[in-house]
């Protein structure tokens, strides 16, 4: 028995020395926990080292008094309690089994409702009228149940961190189970000590050494484990069904058995009942935080979905939400789009961008009304919601204009944008749909109306738009429903007016809109992309018709116009070719007319666009020249054949007679074109020629060609067929063609020489031309 006891002491003063060298190596966070550890295995050894003490010193003394033993019960009792609260402590400060204080409190209450259970349990089993011990049961020692107590206690609160405590739960498991057993050997020293003997006080002094050692190696194997997030909806209530059943149970065992119920048993179920209302106290404290915290959070959300994050504005949902309760009182909306912002975002980049929007969402804020909302409705365009006042709009955006329009202070330098507005009320029943439609129609109106204004909305603007709905959607079947047509225009020599060419012009009749302007669906089929195909319809039209002039013996060509966008295309140059060889036209039979608008765009790929198309044997017009934005250095470089004069020069002056000498009137500017071109090599056709005094001004400059109202508007081919015909029948006098130039001559620009006042052969038109 001495060496049993001398083994005991030694593997308890190793567990011990073990713990407390492992609480010295532990870093600060964790440290408290393993120091807890240290001290309950330091208090256990002691514990151990008296109780085997005074046992053997008992039984080397037959005669101690009772009172004496019953006292180092109570001490060992007292000892082993200090000694299971700091194993409690300590597990319950062990790394991720309960961080906050309230999962700490969590874990304690549950330990706390398993040892009540426990210790209520063993107290049926082992008082009257069970005594499952018999006479071995130490009812006269009163001391050991604070030991009872603790042993409880810290089985409880190990049973409960086994289940509840984060993967891997071997160790913390095993730091409950030492615990364990440290409480129940040192139960079992002092039971051995008031009754027993120094046997079952050396049996509980080995378990007590036994526990030291689990625990202080579980507790090396700790880790610094995660910290689980609190989840008040997973199901971990289940384990208060199983103390409260043993609990009822042993109860009813023990009144079957005719037993009474003794203070101890009172307090036991007492503690058990309050233990249960604070832990279900605690989760309703949880609970009601939760809900607040999900609350607070969908009101967070709420707010995020309904405001724009960048300028902190509302989004296109909280101005609908504010504009379906203002439903039914006086507002006026503002649609605000801000002018020229994509350049702003391509010159200097999406930073800068953003925090131009940043601060025009500022300036909303500070110049609007109490009660306005202002929006962001997305990428450049705001709105404004103007309850209760709808007079004050008008005010209000033009403030807006004023504000908005000031230069937007950046590092890199100033930005300066300007911004449309369309304005928009209530029209009739509220309807939050039409009335975004009507604002937006109204800034749509702005933009096309030279932006930086402010527009009211219009029922007018609806019609316009229901017709270019419609006119869009009707205009991609025109082909194939057959309603495009081919109208010629057509150009005479002058001053004979016989007919040489001719210009193809783009009609479209429809069934029930009747016929549609060009200057009407030209430009809707360039925007919605339509253009090409348009384009390479009239190309194809106008190559069949020109073939079939050629055929019946006409000497002739044709002019087609050709948009910027159709003319920068690759496949184009192809398209060409393949519709001159399709249908086997003679390609100096063909000309393309591009407008001085082209030019404005990209001169080098102009050219070699050009360029490129004239190597097919066509030639390019300059259309509408002296109304657009060519220059004489743009001039000199552009591989052109024919310049087309503007209407505008031919009509814009009376015609004047020369200085010095005498001959008829003529028109200066187209004077100073013709010899301008004459000069470049091009030739000279003067368009819009309305009156005989136009005609004989353009002859008097030396202009060959004409093109205009007094020849002729555009007409169908059968009719310029028969004026073609009329033009070859015998007596009429042959008509030049513009010549052909694949190689145009070298561009110098030699100084003008004086007014050239070539001799007319009439100046008469010949009737029905």
């Amino acid at each position: 028995m001495v060496a049993a006891a001398l083994l005991c002491g030694l593997v308890a003063a190793a567990a011990t020395g073990l713990s407390a060298a492992a609480a010295r190596r532990r870093a600060a966070p964790h440290r408290q926990a393993h120091t807890l550890l240290a001290a309950a295995a330091g208090v256990a050894l002691v514990v151990l080292l008296v109780g085997v003490a005074v046992a053997f010193s008992a039984a080397g003394h037959a005669g101690h008094p009772p009172d004496r033993r019953t006292g180092w019960a109570g001490v060992v009792s007292i000892g082993t309690a200090v000694s299971g609260l700091l194993f409690s402590a300590g597990l319950l400060r062990l790394p991720g089994v309960a961080s906050p204080a309230a999962a700490t409190a969590r874990l304690a209450l549950d330990g706390l409702v398993m040892a009540a259970a426990l210790w209520f349990v063993c107290w049926v089993l082992f008082s009257e009228p069970t005594r499952l011990l018999g006479d071995a049961t130490p009812m006269a020692c009163v001391p050991i149940l604070l030991a009872t107590v603790a042993a409880a206690l810290t089985t409880g609160l190990a049973v409960i961190v086994a289940f509840r405590a984060p993967p891997p739960r071997r160790f913390p498991a095993g730091v409950g189970a030492g615990a364990t057993a440290v409480t129940c050997g040192g139960l079992g020293v002092a039971a051995g000590l008031c009754q027993a003997g120094p046997g079952v006080a050396l049996v509980g002094a080995g378990v007590l050494a036994a526990g030291l050692l689990l625990a202080a190696l579980a507790a090396r194997g700790v880790g610094a484990a995660r910290q689980a997030p609190l989840d008040l909806t997973s199901r971990d209530g289940e384990y208060a069904f199983v103390p409260m059943f043993a609990m009822a149970a042993s109860a009813m065992y023990h009144l079957l058995q005719d037993g009474r119920f003794d203070a101890l048993g009172i307090v036991a179920g007492s503690v058990e009942g309050f233990a249960l209302v604070a832990r279900q106290h605690l989760t309703l404290h949880d609970v009601r935080g939760y809900a607040a915290r999900l609350a607070e959070r969908e009101a967070h959300f709420r707010e995020l979905a309904h405001t724009d994050p960048l300028t902190a504005l509302a989004n296109r949902r909280g101005l609908l939400q504010a504009l379906h309760r203002c439903a039914g009182a006086p507002c006026v909306l503002l649609g605000l789009d801000l002018d020229g912002f994509k350049n702003v975002n391509d010159m200097r980049g999406h930073d800068v961008g953003d925090a131009v929007l940043a601060e025009v969402g500022e300036r909303l804020r500070a110049n609007l009304r109490p009660g306005d909302l202002a929006a962001r409705l997305g990428g450049d365009e705001f709105a404004v919601l103007m309850c209760g006042c709808p007079a004050d709009a008008e005010r209000v955006a033009e403030r807006l204009l004023g504000v908005l329009g000031r230069a937007y202070d950046q590092p890199e330098g100033p930005v300066f944008l300007s911004v449309s507005i369309g304005v928009a009320a209530w029209d009739g029943e509220p309807d939050v749909e039409l009335l975004l439609r009507h604002a937006d129609l109204a800034l749509r109106y702005a933009k096309q109306r030279g932006k930086n204004r402010i527009e009211r909305y219009d029922a007018a603007y609806d019609q316009r738009l229901r017709r270019r709905t419609t006119l869009e959607h009707e205009l991609r079947g025109a082909i194939e429903r057959d309603e495009l047509r081919l109208a010629f225009q057509p150009v005479a020599s002058l001053p004979s007016v016989r007919p040489v060419g001719a210009e193809a012009l783009l009609r479209w009749r429809h069934p029930v809109l009747g016929n549609v302007g060009p200057d009407e669906f030209i430009p809707l089929a360039e925007e919605c992309g339509m253009i090409a195909r348009l384009g390479a319809w009239v190309l194809h039209q106008a190559c069949y018709q020109l073939s079939r002039w050629l055929a019946d013996g006409h000497d002739v060509w044709v002019s087609v116009n050709v948009s910027p966008r159709e003319l920068h295309a690759r496949e184009y140059v192809v398209q060409v070719a393949e519709a001159l060889r399709a249908h086997h036209v003679p390609p100096q039979r063909l000309v393309l007319e591009v407008t001085e608008h082209a030019v404005a765009t990209d001169l080098d790929e102009l050219i070699r666009r050009l360029t490129a198309l004239r190597a097919t044997g066509v030639r390019i017009a300059l259309d509408d020249f002296g109304a657009g934005y060519s220059s004489l250095g743009q001039l000199r470089r552009l591989p052109i054949d024919i310049l087309k004069i503007d209407h505008s020069l031919v009509a814009e002056h009376e015609p004047v007679r020369p200085v010095d000498r005498d001959g008829p009137a003529f028109a200066p500017m187209v004077d100073i074109v013709m010899r301008l071109g004459h000069q470049l090599g091009l030739e000279v056709v003067a368009e819009g020629v309305t009156t005989p005094t136009e005609l004989a001004a353009v002859v008097a400059a030396g202009c060959r060609f004409g093109q205009g109202a007094l020849f002729g508007w555009g007409v169908p081919a059968e009719h310029l067929e028969a004026m073609l015909e009329a033009a070859t029948s015998p007596g009429a006098r042959p008509a030049a063609v513009p010549p052909a130039s694949p190689t145009p001559p070298p561009r110098r620009l030699p100084a003008l020489p004086a007014p050239r006042l070539p001799e007319q052969e009439s100046t008469q038109v010949e009737p029905g031309a």
